[in-house]
């Protein structure tokens, strides 16, 4: 692709550099050759610039290099501008349509001619499939279930009992979409007795989930999982919980049952919400924190218990100097009697 058209198909501007050049690859500074684009994101990888090998670079407005041998593409944005290029020279493979001889599939399922369907699936009576879905093999997805338009189902997915994956969607290895809900009620001999989890699990467009996770269906209703959000692996989504759209949410992260995670909040790894919770539109919750409160839209927060980033900061910072506080207290009271001791002769 020559640097005019990829200037065209990223949104940037080739500010030097002949447009004929020839880019056949996408790369980081670090292991970039010749013929490829790579970019500068953050500031510490700037360094790498002197070494790199690329023959062309996207960059944020403003950011100068000191290099006049490598061609220069001015964007807004040079991480995203990076990703498109990225994404054109490492297109999806082409869907292959198709049923395994060995996928067990219901007579009552509908199966789109063109699915695309990998051996040992197993799907269930009731499911539908829509065309342009990739199911991999190993694959078992429960009765009444539905895969929408274009999805892919990676090996190793269960989807249970009328759970509903919408179009575009991603579920990577070994996840599990409509799990049984965590739920006991105590009886009288004080024995933990099952709450039947009839409810199911949605999951709307353009979502992706992460190798591993698991997300609980509901006792009764759903837990829904909103267009466009974006759940890393290994987390836990409890029942009924609701995940508004473009929510980001990183490895490692829980959240107890009826949470509900608004719009672009980012959950980063590690972080734990308690039950019956609310996270507003554009909050932050950053790594290793938990919170047992509603938070308000916006915010930014940390710690266990969770609270604002800034005072969070500074409280971290004052206690790292505990010791010292400490010690400057034992020698402030040992002046203190020593004065006292005088007063007394």
């Amino acid at each position: 692709m020559k640097l005019s058209e990829l200037a065209e198909l990223t949104g940037s501007v080739l500010e030097s550099g002949s447009p004929d050049t020839e880019i056949t690859a996408a790369a980081g500074l670090d292991i970039a050759g010749p013929d490829d684009v790579t970019f500068l994101a953050n500031p510490k990888y700037t360094p790498q610039i002197a070494e790199t090998r690329a023959t062309a670079i996207f960059l944020n407005e403003g950011v100068a290099i000191e290099r006049d041998d490598i061609a220069v593409l001015r964007a807004k944005d040079a991480y995203l501008a990076y990703t498109r290029a990225l994404r054109h020279f490492h297109p999806e493979p082409p869907i292959r349509p198709g049923i395994h001889p060995s996928a067990v599939i219901d007579p009552a399922a509908e199966v789109s001619g063109e699915a695309e369907i990998g051996a040992n699936v197993v799907i269930g009576a009731g499911c539908r499939v829509e065309k342009g879905v990739t199911i991999f093999p190993n694959v078992t997805i429960y009765d009444g279930a539905s895969i929408g338009e274009g999805s892919v189902i990676h090996s190793g997915v269960s989807v249970r009992e009328n759970c509903e994956i919408g179009r575009n969607c991603i579920v990577h290895n070994n996840s599990t979409i409509g799990s049984d809900g965590f739920g006991y009620a105590k009886d009288e001999e004080k024995r933990w007795l099952k709450i039947p989890q009839v409810g199911r699990v949605v999951l709307e467009d353009d979502v992706e989930i992460g190798a591993n996770t698991a997300i609980d269906c509901a006792s009764v209703g759903e837990t829904r999982i909103k267009r466009g959000a974006k759940i890393d692996n290994l987390v836990q989504i409890g029942h009924s919980c609701t995940v508004d759209e473009d929510a980001l949410i990183c490895s490692q992260t829980g959240l107890a049952g009826s949470s509900v995670i608004g719009k672009r909040v980012i959950l980063a790894g590690q972080v734990g919400i308690a039950g019956h919770l609310k996270v507003g539109d554009d909050a932050v919750i950053t790594a290793k924190s938990a919170t047992s409160h509603d938070i308000e839209p916006g915010k930014i927060i940390s710690g266990i218990p969770g609270f604002d980033n800034r005072e969070w900061l500074r409280s971290t910072a004052a206690f790292r100097r505990l010791g010292d506080l400490g010690r400057t207290v034992r020698e402030l009271k040992a002046k203190v009697d020593g004065m006292s001791s005088l007063d007394g002769r």
